[in-house]
């Protein structure tokens, strides 16, 4: 279990993150804010505790595999790889833009990227590939896939909870980014996906239901997961939209919406950024 201080590391570690997806998506102008924080604390604590990688070395074939199917919400990974070293910082100035690194929906030519993602539903198949691929090969690497919950509206994502059971893939954990909203409106208006938890189990998941914004809860989620043997694992987060910027908590709006030069500086103060 991490002592208190790392956790607080963390907590700061990720309120740093929140300043910089602000900052991105401010300087672009169009971008994905609200699922961006909301699963701030869960790569944080993913990147900077759980996940075996090494960016001197991308494609090190060790390494843990992340993939976010949720691949709007990529600012948030980007800011987290950039501090990580897998590529300059000053490459966060140009989110979005044409020709450049960063692109709005992740791509393998960004260091860090396992596979390209966009089109929502598909990301549990490719962690389930990558997951029968350690297998075949004799690698103990983990492989983590980070769901959102309108996502997991698609058919595809139960196939490949049924087939990641059918085949006892206990080196793959999903995350599923609970926060409540997808772009037309809360989930449970545009097509409720509770009971969620049961769902899972009776497809023959592992499921940890945790605060997706207490890291504690977070790591030790993931402690336990890695643990667990005989069938894959899904951390079930319940977050909040927009988590950290008020006037965005809960707003369906701030779901693609890039803040404005006022509220990027109402965003930074509360968030505290220091100069």
């Amino acid at each position: 279990m991490l002592d208190a201080k790392k956790i607080r590391e963390l907590e700061d570690k990720a309120r740093e993150i929140r300043v910089m997806i602000v900052e991105m998506l401010s300087r672009a102008g169009s971008g994905h804010p609200g699922g961006s924080l909301s699963s701030t604390d869960i790569l944080t604590c993913l990147y900077f505790s759980v996940l075996r990688h090494n960016p001197r070395d991308p494609q090190w074939p060790d390494r843990d595999r992340f993939h976010l199917s949720k691949g709007h919400c990529c600012p948030a990974l980007y800011a987290i790889l950039a501090e990580q070293g897998y590529f300059s910082k000053d490459e966060l100035k140009n989110l979005r833009r044409a020709g450049c690194m960063l692109q709005g929906h992740p791509d393998r030519h960004t260091p860090g990227i396992e596979v390209c993602s966009g089109s929502l539903g598909q990301g549990l198949s490719v962690g389930l590939g990558m997951s029968l691929a350690a297998r075949i090969d004799k690698k103990d690497y983990r492989v983590y896939v980070l769901l959102g919950d309108g996502e997991i509206q698609e058919g595809n994502i139960w196939e490949a909870a049924m087939a990641a059971a059918h085949y006892k893939c206990d080196n793959l954990c999903a995350i599923l980014d609970y926060n409540g909203f997808q772009i037309d409106g809360r989930v449970a208006d545009v097509m409720a996906v509770e009971p969620l938890a049961e769902k899972w189990r009776g497809f023959g998941w592992q499921v940890i239901e945790i605060d997706g914004h207490n890291m504690a809860q977070i790591y030790k989620a993931f402690d336990a997961a890695s643990k667990i043997k005989g069938r894959p694992v899904i951390l079930i987060a319940k977050t909040i939209k927009g988590k950290g910027v008020s006037f965005m908590e809960n707003v369906a709006d701030f779901h693609g919406r890039a803040p404005t030069q006022d509220e990027t500086g109402t965003a930074l103060k509360e968030l505290g950024k220091r100069d």
